[in-house]
C-alpha cells in the first residue's frame, strides 16, 4: 500500500473539477491516480496528471439539493451531479461508508451501464482505495463516484434473451452484434436488443463471486484478439465487471447474486456494441514481466490503457498480460 499520500493530493486537485467534460465525456484522473498509487507508481500521479489537466473540466453548478425524500426524481439527471455528489457527501459524514455503499448499490446497480460504465469503474476505484485506507479524500471520491452514477443513471432495458453457453468465454462469444449504424455509446446501447445468459442458474454469493472472476477474466483475455474493434470502448467489457468484482467484500452477501449478472450484462452489451468483424490472432513480439507491462502502459499514458492494465494485472497471467501489452499497441497515447 503507497503511504507517501500521493493519492490524497491527487484526490485535493480533482475533487474540484467536475466527473464529466465536453458534455458527457468521463473524467478519468482519479480512476487512473488511483490505479498508479495502488500498482507502486505514485511517483507518476503528479506528472500524469499535469499531463491530463486540459482534460479537466470545472465543477458543476448546483441546481437543487437531493434529500432523502426527493431523490427519485433526480435520479439519472446529469445536470444535477453536483447536487447529487453533496448528497453522498453528507451521508458519508453521517454514516459508515460501506452502510451508504450498501443502501445505494441495489438502487444504483440497474444502471450499470451508465455513463458508458465510467461511474462504476470509478465507484471501484474508490472503494478498493477507502479498503486499503479511510481518510476524508477518500470518502469525498467515493461521494464523487456515487454521485456521477447516479446523475448518469440509465437503466439497461427491453433485452430479450438469447441461448448463451456454459463458460463466459464462450458466452462472450455467443453475443449478438448490434446492427452497424449507431455512433455514440448511448445510441449503441439503445441499439442492443438481445443478449445470450449467462450464470442465470448461480444463486449463491460464493458461486456469484467464482463467476464473476471468470467474467473479468474472459473479458480481459479477449481484449488480445477483438480489442481492434473499438480499442478505447471493448476495454470497458474488462473493466466494468472488475470494478463490480472490487465491491464485493464491501457489499452485503446479498447483494452479490445481482450484481454479478449486472455485470454480465454490462460486459455483454459492451461486446455488442463494438464487437469486431473477425477477431485477429495475436502474438507478442516478446514475453513480458507484470512489471514490464505496467511500466509500458505508464508509459504510454493513455487513461483506458492503464485502467485496463491495472485490471489485467488482477486476472495475472500471462494472456491477460499479453491483451495488456495489445492495448498498450493499438490505442493512441496519451502524449
Amino acid at each position: 500500500m503507497d503511504t507517501s499520500g500521493t493519492l490524497e493530493e491527487a484526490f485535493g486537485r480533482l475533487h474540484s473539477t467536475g466527473p464529466e467534460r465536453d458534455g458527457w465525456l468521463s473524467n478519468h484522473a482519479p480512476m487512473v491516480a488511483e490505479a498508479l498509487s495502488t500498482r507502486g507508481r505514485a511517483g507518476a500521479v503528479h506528472h500524469w496528471l499535469d499531463l491530463y489537466r486540459d482534460k479537466l473540466e470545472e465543477f458543476p453548478d448546483p441546481v437543487a439539493p437531493v434529500t432523502d425524500d426527493n431523490w427519485p426524481s433526480a435520479l439519472g439527471d446529469p445536470h444535477r451531479a453536483a447536487d447529487w455528489i453533496d448528497y453522498f457527501s453528507r451521508a458519508l459524514a453521517e454514516h459508515p461508508w460501506r452502510s451508504v455503499l450498501a443502501v445505494w448499490w441495489p438502487r444504483l446497480l440497474p444502471g450499470i451501464a451508465a455513463g458508458a460504465t465510467h461511474p462504476v469503474i470509478r465507484v471501484g476505484h474508490a472503494v478498493r482505495a477507502l479498503g486499503a485506507e479511510e481518510n476524508e479524500p477518500r470518502l469525498t471520491e467515493l461521494a464523487h463516484g456515487l454521485g456521477y452514477w447516479a446523475a448518469r443513471y440509465q437503466p439497461v432495458s427491453g433485452i430479450a434473451s438469447v441461448p448463451g453457453a456454459r463458460t463466459a468465454a464462450d458466452a462472450l462469444d455467443a453475443v449478438p452484434p448490434i446492427a452497424v449504424g449507431p455512433v455514440g455509446f448511448r445510441a449503441r446501447l439503445d441499439a442492443v436488443h438481445r443478449l445470450p445468459v449467462w450464470a442465470g442458474e448461480v444463486t449463491g454469493p460464493d458461486a456469484a463471486r467464482d463467476r464473476l472472476t471468470e467474467l473479468v477474466r474472459a473479458a480481459t483475455h479477449r481484449y488480445a484478439t477483438h480489442g481492434h474493434g473499438q480499442p478505447t470502448m471493448l476495454v470497458h467489457a474488462a473493466t466494468a465487471p472488475n470494478a463490480v468484482l472490487r465491491a464485493l467484500d464491501a457489499l452485503p452477501r446479498e447483494l452479490w447474486v445481482p450484481s454479478l449478472h449486472a455485470a454480465w450484462t454490462a460486459s455483454a452489451a459492451v461486446t455488442a456494441m463494438y464487437a469486431p468483424d473477425e477477431p485477429v490472432t495475436y502474438t507478442p513480439s516478446a514475453r513480458l514481466t507484470a512489471e514490464e507491462v505496467l511500466e509500458r502502459a505508464v508509459a504510454h499514458g493513455d487513461e483506458h490503457v492503464i485502467k485496463f492494465t491495472d485490471t489485467a494485472l488482477d486476472v495475472g497471467d500471462e494472456t491477460a498480460l499479453v491483451a495488456a501489452v495489445r492495448a498498450v499497441e493499438i490505442s493512441e497515447p496519451l502524449v
